[in-house]
């Protein structure tokens, strides 16, 4: 069996991330859940009033063999607006920010030292959290594959930013 690793990371409505990171050769699972809030056990309903501290996120396991950290980390760099605080598109509140949860030192150096990179290339500054992990909820199943499920197309994949 490969070795298995995680990434987590919040960037908008975690519907077209999860299809999103989904697509990539190596990623064997995206999982739809929250993270970063201070409420145990948080539903959806409890997310969206905001008041839990939670961002919707995707748990990606990986097969560090066949990507790395690093593509992931493009990934969701090309998934979304990493300029726009608490917001994608018409999405808005702080469960939508964009944010990257790490699990250990080594990714977390990786992941600032690719948001330093990609900051030239915007014109406004890049918002996104670098943090550390925290515990993580899987949402409710119908949140999970939830294109897949419903037959639709998603349209912010990496290539639509």
């Amino acid at each position: 069996m490969a070795l298995k690793e995680k990434g987590l990371f919040g960037a908008g409505c975690f519907w077209s991330v999860e299809a999103s990171f989904r697509k990539i050769p190596g990623v064997s699972e995206a999982i739809c859940g929250y993270s970063g809030g201070h409420t145990n056990g948080p539903t959806y309903n409890d997310i969206c009033t905001g008041k839990t501290g939670h961002a919707e996120v995707v748990q990606v396991e990986y097969d560090p063999s066949r990507i790395t950290y690093d593509e992931l980390l493009n990934a969701f760099w090309s998934c979304h607006n990493p300029t726009t605080l608490n917001q994608q598109g018409l999405d808005i509140g702080s469960q939508y920010r964009s944010v990257i949860f790490y699990f250990t030192e080594k990714q977390k150096i990786i992941a600032r030292s690719s948001k330093i990179k990609l900051q030239p290339e915007r014109y406004e500054p890049i918002v996104t959290e670098i943090l550390p992990a925290t515990e993580f909820y899987r949402a409710e199943e119908y949140h999970q594959k939830y294109f897949e499920k419903n037959n639709l197309t998603n349209n912010h994949d990496a290539n639509s930013y």
